[in-house]
Formats: C-alpha cells, structure tokens, sequence
C-alpha cells in the first residue's frame, strides 16, 4: 500500500480510534505498559493520545509524539491538554524522521510496529535514538502462539492489510530479536496475539 493512501486510511479512522481510546481490555495493557516509561519519551505513532492517561508525571519530564497523520496528531493534542501533559508533536512518517542519537530515556510503540513497512529499520533506529541505560516498551499484535490461529491470520493478512493497514501475521519478539534491541521481559495475552515488550538499546 503507497504510503499516501495508508496515511489517508488512518486518517479516516480517527472517529474510530477516539471511541475505542477507553477500551477496557487494551486500557489494562496499557497501563502495565506505559507506568514504566519515565524521563524524556519519544511515542512512535502517537495516534490519538490513548496513552496519555497512563504516563506517570511524576517520571515523565515530557513527551514528543510522532504520528504521519496531521488528523490523528490534532486528536492527540487535545487528548495531551484534557491530561495536562507536557507534550511536543511531529507529524512525520517515523522511518524519515531524523532525531539525535542517545537522547530519549524511553521510547514507547503501542499497536505501531504492524503497519511499519520495514520494521527492523525502524527499531534499529528506535536504538539510535535511545539512550544506553534507557528502555523501549511495546504493547503490540501478531502472530498467535496458537498454531490453528497464526496460520488463519497468515492466510488473511492479504485481505487484513487492505482493510486495516496494517499486518496481522507479525512475529513481534522475533523481529525485535533481529534488530538491535534486545528483549527483557514479554508478556502475551488473547493466545498470544497481544503482547507487552520491554526492551533496551545495545551500545
């Protein structure tokens, strides 16, 4: 999919993506998730802000959010305002963006990495950007540890991609095992295909 017309089919989601904001299910994962982040955060497909809620500002000293879709960012800021925090926004594609080396304490991707088109670039770059003592946490989905599951969404990814923009047939741990990143702790939940990461650079 041309990168002009995923860019206009998130952006046509935006009413979608405020309404599920609160979902219970994935707002428990979000929580666990996003308590950990703390100093400078850099928020890789920032989306709608569903994240905000969940940041300890007590940790968190400020958080650039980058999203491709000037629409998802305007939902963003607001979101950033009714939870008063201290926020910066680009709206760029995250794989041309260019950010200094070793700044961010963490960097957080929730449900970003399956719409990536070359996602070990882009966390590859995650490592770049992260300091050497900081951290990388993930909420994600994927491939399914169920064997009858993974090969049903490996079967309809095709038509998922079309649909949704994004991949359903992603082994999350192992692309992160392929980069540069290295994994510390997974947690999978929904047979495997929701799956929290905390990672951290390699120096």
């Amino acid at each position: 999919m041309k990168q002009e017309k995923l860019i206009e089919k998130y952006t046509k989601q935006v009413t979608v993506y405020e309404k599920n904001r609160d979902h219970p299910t994935i707002t428990s994962w979000r929580k666990r998730i996003i308590k950990d982040a703390y100093g400078t955060v850099l928020e890789a497909g920032v989306s709608v802000g569903a994240n905000f809620p969940y940041y300890d500002k007590d940790k968190v000293t400020e958080i650039t959010g980058v999203d491709f879709s000037s629409e998802m960012i305007k939902s963003a800021i607001k979101s950033a305002q009714q939870h008063h925090i201290n926020a910066t926004f680009i709206t760029q594609d995250i794989n041309s963006l260019q950010l200094a080396p070793n700044f961010y304490d963490t960097i957080v991707s929730t449900l970003t990495l399956c719409s990536y088109p070359n996602p070990i670039e882009t966390l590859n770059q995650f490592n770049t950007w992260c300091r050497k003592d900081g951290s990388v946490l993930f909420l994600e989905h994927g491939l399914s540890t169920n064997p009858l599951l993974s090969l049903t969404q490996k079967i309809v990814d095709p038509i998922y991609k079309r649909i949704s923009g994004c991949h359903c047939n992603r082994n999350m741990v192992k692309l992160i095992e392929e980069s540069q990143l290295q994994i510390e702790k997974v947690e999978r939940f929904w047979s495997g295909i929701a799956i929290l990461i905390w990672a951290k650079p390699t120096k």
